[in-house]
C-alpha cells in the first residue's frame, strides 16, 4: 500500500535526512521525499497498519530534524 503525506521542512538537505529515517523504519518498504512539493511518499510492507508505523516514522525523523513535521 502507497500512501503520500503532507510534510513541513526548512531545507533539502532536512528532507534527505526524513527520506533515511523513513527508509529505515520498521513496516516501512521504500519511502521518497519531495522537498519541492513538500510531499513524503511511503510504500509499506504486506500486514502493516499504515497509521502505526507512521507514528514510528515520525518518531524517528523528529530524531534526526525536531522541526520538521508530518500531517497524518
Amino acid at each position: 500500500m502507497k500512501k503520500t503525506y503532507k510534510i513541513d521542512v526548512d531545507c533539502a538537505n532536512c528532507a534527505n535526512l526524513m527520506e533515511d529515517a523513513a527508509r529505515k523504519t520498521s513496516g516501512v518498504q521504500s519511502a521518497t521525499v519531495n522537498f519541492m512539493t513538500l510531499k513524503m511518499n511511503v510504500e509499506f510492507e504486506e500486514d502493516q497498519d499504515p497509521k502505526a508505523v507512521m507514528q514510528e516514522v515520525r518518531k524517528a525523523c523528529k530524531k534526526v530534524e525536531p522541526d520538521c513535521e508530518i500531517f497524518l
